[in-house]
Parts: structure tokens; sequence; C-alpha cells
């Protein structure tokens, strides 16, 4: 039986997008764990954001993939303040990241969070929880460089689910 963990990843992607998540997703396969996500594995009866706190309690861990979803090529950030600054070129993932981050970590499930390059604020942000960062992985050759993070992110995925199991 695989042991389920969370996925939060928007559902339309670019082909480079969907083979980093492909990447990633055969990691979890040979791994023997088990993507979920809601709209993907697990459809919603109620209302979203009470499906993936559901969904979150019967998963062990959990992955933050940090796709650009929306991006300004020009704009002011602090607009109507003292300090407004320019800004060129930002790129912003799904705002369901966040939610989804933030139900994960404070259920204390293992996290691995992945974000593509120019993606930063809340979780993707150094220094807002104890979980590193790690930069998306783009193809095949970068699958041993992850292989070795998932192992130890499985280890604590594992532990959190027998110790759920048999409490």
């Amino acid at each position: 039986m695989k042991i389920p963990v969370f996925v939060s990843c928007p559902t339309t992607l670019s082909e480079t997008q969907q083979a980093s998540k492909k990447l990633i997703l055969d990691l979890l396969d040979g791994l023997e764990l088990e993507p979920r996500a809601v709209g993907v594995s697990d459809f919603a009866t109620q209302f979203p954001l009470r499906e993936v706190t559901v969904l979150a309690r019967h998963c062990s861990g959990g992955i933050i993939l940090g796709f650009e979803r929306f991006r300004i090529e020009k704009g002011i950030r602090k607009y109507s303040t003292k300090d407004p600054e320019e800004v060129k070129g930002l790129g912003f993932p799904t705002p369901w990241n966040q939610i989804e981050a933030g139900i994960l970590f404070s259920s204390g499930l293992p996290l691995l969070v992945f974000k593509e390059p120019g993606i930063d604020g809340g979780i993707f942000d150094l220094g807002v929880s104890d979980v590193f960062l790690h930069e998306m992985p783009k193809s095949d050759h970068n699958k041993s460089q992850i292989s070795s993070v998932f192992l130890k992110w499985q280890a604590d995925v594992r532990k959190h689910y027998y110790e759920y199991c048999f409490k």
C-alpha cells in the first residue's frame, strides 16, 4: 500500500512545468508514495478549503510545487506608501500553494518545497519556515540530485505514517 502525500500544484502547466511535475511524481511512485490533490485524485463535495484540510489530515507528507502562474512585467510594490518600489518581471505561484503549505505546515507534516526561479513570497521566502527551498528540477539529469532529497524526506513521511497509524 502506498503512503499518501499531499501535492500542491496548479492543474494547468506549460510543457516544461509538466515535465518537472512528472519527474517529481515519478520519484514519488518509485518510493511507493501516492500523490494526492484536491481536483486531481480527490474531488470536492464541499467547499475547497475544507476539502484541502480534510485531505491533509489523511496524508503523511506534503510537496509544494511553486510554478509561475501569473506574471507582472512592470508594476509598483508598496503602492500608495512612502516607499514605493518599481518592479519588473515578477512571477507569482498559485495562491493555493500558500494556503496548502500553511495547512500542511500547521499539521506538522514533513514538507518538500520546490520553486521556479523568480518565485518568492510566503512559503517561498528563505527563513519563513524550517523547510529548505529547492529549485524546480528541469529534466532527468537533475533526477539523481533530488533523489537524495526525496530519500531523506520520505524517511520522515514514513515515520509520520507509522506513528500516526499505530497511536
